[in-house]
């Protein structure tokens, strides 16, 4: 038996008598009266609604085949068929990238909130301050990552998920030169943290939180990631994401469009004196920020179809798009 049909066979165990029990479920007519019918809906053999195997597999859109589950899988098309369909989708691409493009625009328009209590953290040289975590930049990007005692896999990793993000992180140059600063944060003591970024491969800052500040801005219990930004030594939250919120983050674009400031690009939607500079111009590699020059595409590959929606400037050229 596969791996998948094991996993399979183990979420409709799970799940067979939370639909028992549901009184309005759509594949069942008839809910167990008697303890042998639950026992039946335990093994997946009852006869009604086909058993839950059945059920399950309906419900997760698979077939059966040879007494094992069978995915059911999307036609094999044309090439033009395949283009056609692409299409069709390519619109409500564009239609997400304008929402996410509007509500980055609405984050840029979030109160801010002051940070008054004072905050200790432990890194790699010493006590800090929350103010300290900004390495003197505008803002401050902070994900609380779960490694400390009493987490899975301590004392040899981070939690399965907070490290599954932390490998997802781009070169935290990028985030810099944005004036923003990315860290994280854990109750791991600081040995254990340098020990385990080494193991893994992690270049981000990484704090030991020593105070209340998880409970303070909700990650005692759950990871999370918090915006901040300062005025001067006035430090203020001005986002926060968790739960799916934080399956996005880890590229630089994701990381910038939840911050006060944004991508601080000319064609994005901020309020008035908002620092901007040209898109592109600030790209550069990771290793050489500090002596930038003007970023260009070596070419561009939807010249045909360029998005008269888009606000973002195209390099200019003389070369015709190809026929």
């Amino acid at each position: 038996m596969s791996y998948m049909t094991r996993a399979l066979a183990g979420i409709r165990r799970r799940r067979a008598m939370d639909c028992w029990r549901s009184p309005d479920h759509h594949l069942h007519k008839r809910r167990p009266s008697s303890p042998d019918d639950y026992a039946d809906a335990r093994k997946g053999n009852d006869d009604r609604c086909g058993g839950y195997d059945d059920c399950e597999t309906l419900e997760l859109g698979l077939e059966r085949e040879g007494g094992d589950v069978a995915m059911k899988t999307p036609p094999v098309v044309s090439p033009q068929e395949w283009e056609a369909s692409r299409q069709q989708l390519l619109v409500k691409e564009k239609e997400l990238t304008r929402a996410r493009d509007a509500l980055a625009a609405e984050r840029r328009r979030m109160p801010w909130l002051p940070v008054e209590k004072q905050y200790e953290f432990d890194g790699p040289n010493g006590k800090a301050s929350l103010l300290d975590l900004f390495e003197g930049r505008r803002q401050l990007i902070l994900y609380r990552a779960f490694f400390e005692p009493g987490v899975f896999g301590w004392p040899d990793h981070a939690c399965r998920g907070c490290s599954l993000l932390a490998d997802q992180v781009a070169d935290v140059a990028h985030l810099n030169v944005r004036d923003t600063t990315l860290a994280f944060a854990s109750r791991a003591p600081q040995p254990d943290i340098e020990r385990v970024k080494a193991r893994m491969g992690w270049k981000m800052p990484w704090y030991t939180l020593t105070d209340d500040f998880d409970a303070d801005f909700g990650v005692d219990e759950w990871h999370g990631t918090n915006a901040f930004i300062r005025d001067g030594d006035g430090v203020f939250r001005t986002y926060f994401v968790n739960n799916r919120g934080d399956e996005a983050m880890g590229s630089t674009w994701n990381y910038l469009d939840i911050t006060a400031l944004g991508r601080q690009e000319n064609w994005e939607d901020s309020p008035e004196g908002y620092p901007q500079t040209p898109p592109y111009a600030w790209w550069n590699w990771h290793d050489e920020y500090g002596d930038a020059e003007q970023s260009q595409w070596w070419s561009d590959p939807d010249r045909k179809s360029r998005d008269p929606a888009d606000p973002r400037p195209r390099p200019t050229d003389t070369t015709p798009p190809a026929p």
